[in-house]
């Protein structure tokens, strides 16, 4: 059985997720802007923004769904 988190873990862990989404959708910007500046074109950085976005959103569902989970226990 897993031992239950402290008050101090689930503060670090949640405030961890307040830079999850700004992060990656940030990453996703940039690695898009650079490949339109390498490709010649102008609508990659809006890909990899939605992209970063998304991939930001799932990370924050997948913490809450799995630490909702253990709470069950």
């Amino acid at each position: 059985m897993p031992q239950k988190k402290t008050f101090g873990a689930m503060i670090g862990e949640y405030s961890s997720l307040a830079f999850v989404l700004p992060i990656s959708s940030g990453i996703g910007y940039v690695m898009g802007y650079l490949l339109d500046k390498a490709l010649h074109t102008h609508f990659l950085y809006i890909v990899f923004l939605i992209l970063g976005t998304a991939s930001g959103m799932l990370q924050i569902i997948r913490q809450l769904t799995r630490d909702l989970h253990e709470d069950d226990h």
